[in-house]
């Protein structure tokens, strides 16, 4: 299945929206993308007949198995793009999240695995001693802060 870069960004948003807060609504879709309310019914309506979500109207939006498993896979390539962009192009953040909300669904899979493999060597994250959840917000943003320190700490010793 080939998503379109809206109808990712939608199951990422109801992805994020089912993580905060216990029922997901277009109203809260419509708040956090800033849509319409019709807008929003035609992309869910889309997202149902590829059976990523299970939505009736004015019900609750409810991510099947196979919605959740996409969601978290566009959260990783996300961040992985967003990471990469950041950290080691040295782009600024604003950028770096708009150019990877654009990229995530042009970028293959390999070029993706790729992307993943240079920063965890260049970043030498392997040694957390945590138990990393990558579907965790804090646990990103926990890569994100080390990530920084490591390539600040990396650039003083090329210095």
């Amino acid at each position: 299945m080939k998503l379109t870069n809206s109808m990712a960004e939608y199951l990422k948003v109801i992805y994020i929206i089912s993580n905060t807060q216990p029922r997901v609504r277009v109203t809260e879709i419509a708040k956090k993308l800033g849509y319409s309310k019709p807008s929003i019914n035609r992309a869910l309506n889309n997202l149902k007949a590829e059976n990523l979500i299970k939505y009736e109207a004015y019900g609750d939006i409810i991510l099947t198995k196979t919605g959740i498993t996409v969601a978290e896979d566009i959260m990783k390539r996300h961040d992985i793009i967003k990471l990469f962009l950041t950290y080691v192009l040295e782009i600024d953040e604003d950028t770096a999240e708009t150019e990877a909300a654009a990229m995530k669904n042009s970028v293959s899979e390999e070029t993706v695995s790729k992307l993943e493999q240079y920063i965890n060597k260049i970043l030498d994250l392997g040694d957390l001693e945590c138990c990393y959840d990558e579907n965790s917000p804090k646990c990103r943003d926990c890569v994100k802060i080390t990530a920084k320190k490591r390539l600040a700490k990396t650039k003083e010793d090329d210095l």
